[in-house]
């Protein structure tokens, strides 16, 4: 019997029958409806972004806990990929203060279990409509040590500010050691002309649970994203959920 491919290998093998790849994007856009549905009540939100590697009690999580907490007792709900580390550690520091704590996980081949702070759970097989979903409905990012995963999010950020696809989108870095490297790299890209000093205008590199908060706070109301719920009237389906107010 033939092992049967990940959705995504799937997706990304070519060529496929014209039938096929309309059922994969009937799948997709499946996936998409359900991520709204769930998320669509949820309010304003910012979404956290870190390694699962990291331990409790390190640096790294005590300050993503309490990033979460400020951010959860200013009105934001927080949205984090749903896993341990970093996300964990966001999502406790939500609930801790009552704000809703959001969870996008991801079916990997190594699954990992969603961590137990979360409010809202919606799991994914596309890598790209989670991403999508833990951008469209964020007023900011916050960003902590991570891999490839979490590199590949902060550019992504950069990049739709850059173009203009998202405006007054706060970014905020938090690991002042671990992103040196790329805080040099983004100078030498500066000095080349590769990009421009207003590419970086959205971006903030601190440790400071209050400098991060008041980074988020100063940008996210003129991002053109609502900063408060929408009206609790359900067409499709939606949950309501109990959406914190700025």
């Amino acid at each position: 019997m033939t092992e049967r491919r990940p959705l995504e290998a799937e997706f990304l093998a070519n060529p496929r029958s014209r039938w096929r790849n309309l059922a994969i994007l009937h799948r997709i856009a499946t996936e998409i409806l359900r991520g709204m549905r769930r998320l669509h009540f949820v309010g304003p939100a910012v979404t956290v972004f870190g390694s699962a590697r990291v331990r409790e009690g390190s640096p790294e999580y005590v300050n993503a806990l309490a990033i979460g907490r400020a951010l959860g007792e200013a009105g934001f709900a927080i949205i984090t990929g749903g896993g341990p580390g970093v996300m964990e550690a966001a999502n406790r520091g939500a609930r801790e203060v009552g704000a809703t704590s959001v969870g996008c996980t991801i079916k990997l081949p190594r699954e990992e279990k969603p961590n137990p702070y979360l409010d809202v759970h919606v799991d994914f097989h596309y890598f790209f409509a989670r991403k999508f979903m833990l951008t469209k409905y964020s007023l900011g990012f916050v960003v902590f040590p991570g891999g490839f995963g979490t590199a590949d999010e902060l550019f992504e950020a950069l990049t739709l500010i850059q173009t203009g696809k998202m405006h007054d989108f706060p970014v905020v870095v938090c690991g002042s050691d671990f992103w040196q490297p790329l805080r040099e790299q983004l100078q030498t890209m500066l000095d080349a002309g590769m990009i421009s000093a207003h590419d970086l205008d959205l971006l903030k590199f601190t440790d400071d649970p209050a400098e991060a908060l008041a980074h988020v706070k100063a940008f996210a109301p003129r991002s053109g994203k609502a900063v408060r719920p929408p009206r609790q009237i359900p067409l499709l389906g939606e949950k309501k959920e109990s959406a914190p107010t700025l």
